[in-house]
C-alpha cells in the first residue's frame, strides 16, 4: 500500500533553523506549500519562527512548531527534544525531514525515539563550511537517517565519494524555481545609460564577492555599474575593498530584500563567484529573470550553465578570467541576449511540480522501506 491508497494524508514534519529569506528556507516553504492537497500533510518546525516566510505558511494554514533552541548544549535544547517527541506522537508524524545542518544534528538522534517515524536529512552545501565539530556530527546523522536528500548531482557525488554515504541512502531532488515570481519585469532604470553587473547572495566569505569586486575594478573603462544585493558579516570588509579599489562610486550595495526579482530585473549580467556551492537558488532565480549568467566552476553551477552555450564559467578566485568574461559580455549585446534566452529556457525545466513530485517519491520510498523493515522484524520475533 502507498500513501496514494490512504484515505487520510500522511503527516510529515519539515524542519529548518529559521524562516528567513535564505534559499534553504525558501525551498522548505515551497515544498510545504506544494505538498498541500496531496498524499502528505505538511507541518513545519523551526528554532526561530519569525521570518519573512512565516506569513506564507500561516496564510496556507500550515502548522508551525516552535522549538526554542538557543544552542545545543542547553537545558532549552533538552526541553525542545521532548517537545519534538510529543509533537510527533500527538500528530502521528510519519516522516521528519530536516533541511539544514543544525536541524539534521538536533532532530536525527531524537526522531528514532518516537518509534516508527522515519528521519530524512538534507545536505545542501559542502560540510567544510560548517566546521570540524559540525562535520563530525553530520557524519553521525548519516548513519541514523533513513535517507539523505541532496539538491544536485555534484552534492550526491560528494556524499558518496568523500563522505562514504551508502548510495541507496542518497536521493537527488533538484531545487525548484518559481518562474511566475522570478521573471523579468519592466522597471525604471536606476543607472541610465549604464549596463549593470550584479550578484545576489548572503555576504559571507564563501560567496566570493571580493573576487567579483576585484574583477569589476578592471573594467573602469566601460560604462558599467556593479550591484551587490544581500546582507551579512562581510559587508563592512567588502565596502572597504570597493573603496580601496577606487570603484565605490560605481558600486552599489543593497540590503537583503524579499523582492529579489525586482533587483534581478535591473541586472544585465549576473555573476555568482562562489568558492563553495551546491545548487544555487540565486543563480536559478537570476537565469529565470533573464540575466546573462557567469558563475564559478564549482558545485552544481555546471549543472545549470553549460560553458559558452547558455552562459560562462570561470575557475574559482580567478580574477583575470572573470574580468575577461565580464568584458566580453559587456561589449557583446548579441551574446548577452543569446545566453539570457537559453539560460531562462534551462531553468524553466526546474518546476515546483517536478520537485514536489520527486520529493513525494522519496517519501514513498522511505515509508515503503520502513514497512519492509517492520515486517521483517515482526517475522523474526515470531
Amino acid at each position: 500500500m502507498t500513501s496514494q491508497d490512504c484515505v487520510h494524508p500522511i503527516p510529515v514534519l519539515l524542519m529548518v533553523r529559521e524562516l528567513g529569506i535564505g534559499g534553504t528556507e525558501r525551498q522548505l516553504v515551497e515544498t510545504a506549500l506544494s505538498l498541500r492537497g496531496g498524499p502528505f500533510l505538511p507541518h513545519v518546525g523551526c528554532f526561530r519562527p519569525h521570518g519573512l516566510r512565516t506569513q506564507d505558511l500561516i496564510e496556507a494554514g500550515i502548522p508551525i512548531l516552535h522549538l526554542p533552541v538557543p544552542r545545543f548544549r542547553s537545558v532549552e535544547a533538552v526541553r525542545a527534544a521532548w517537545q519534538l517527541l510529543h509533537y510527533i506522537r500527538e500528530h502521528e508524524i510519519q516522516i521528519v525531514h530536516t533541511f539544514d545542518a543544525p536541524l539534521n544534528i538536533f532532530a536525527a538522534p531524537v526522531v528514532p525515539l518516537a518509534g516508527g517515524t522515519a528521519i530524512i536529512t538534507s545536505q545542501r552545501g559542502h560540510r567544510d563550511l560548517t566546521g570540524r565539530t559540525m562535520k563530525w556530527l553530520l557524519r553521525l546523522t548519516d548513519r541514523i537517517a533513513d535517507a539523505v536528500v541532496v539538491n544536485c548531482e555534484s552534492m550526491r557525488q560528494y556524499l558518496l565519494v568523500e563522505e562514504g554515504v551508502a548510495e541507496a541512502k542518497v536521493h537527488l531532488c533538484y531545487n525548484a524555481v518559481d518562474t511566475k515570481r522570478y521573471q523579468r519585469r519592466t522597471t525604471k532604470s536606476l543607472f541610465p545609460g549604464r549596463l549593470v553587473v550584479g550578484t545576489v547572495c548572503a555576504l559571507r566569505p564563501e560567496k566570493g564577492v571580493d573576487t567579483f569586486l576585484r574583477a569589476f575594478a578592471d573594467l573602469c573603462d566601460l560604462a558599467a555599474t556593479a550591484v551587490i544585493v544581500g546582507s551579512g558579516p562581510e559587508e563592512v570588509k567588502l565596502r572597504a575593498l570597493a573603496g580601496t579599489l577606487g570603484i565605490e562610486a560605481d558600486c552599489h550595495f543593497v540590503p537583503a530584500t524579499s523582492d529579489v526579482a525586482e533587483w534581478l530585473s535591473r541586472i544585465d549580467i549576473f555573476v555568482l563567484p562562489s568558492r563553495s556551492e551546491a545548487l544555487s537558488n540565486s543563480l536559478m532565480e537570476a537565469m529565470a529573470c533573464g540575466c546573462c549568467p557567469i558563475a564559478s566552476r564549482v558545485g552544481g553551477n555546471p549543472e545549470l550553465i553549460v560553458h559558452e552555450q547558455n552562459g560562462l564559467l570561470f575557475e574559482v578566485d580567478n580574477v583575470a578570467e572573470l574580468a575577461s568574461q565580464m568584458r566580453i559580455l559587456l561589449t557583446d549585446e548579441s551574446q548577452r541576449r543569446i545566453f539570457s534566452h537559453l539560460s531562462s529556457a534551462k531553468v524553466a525545466q526546474y518546476t515546483s511540480a517536478k520537485a514536489v513530485g520527486t520529493m513525494q517519491m522519496i517519501y514513498e520510498s522511505v515509508l515503503s522501506s520502513a514497512r519492509r523493515k517492520k515486517r521483517h522484524s515482526a517475522t523474526r520475533n515470531v
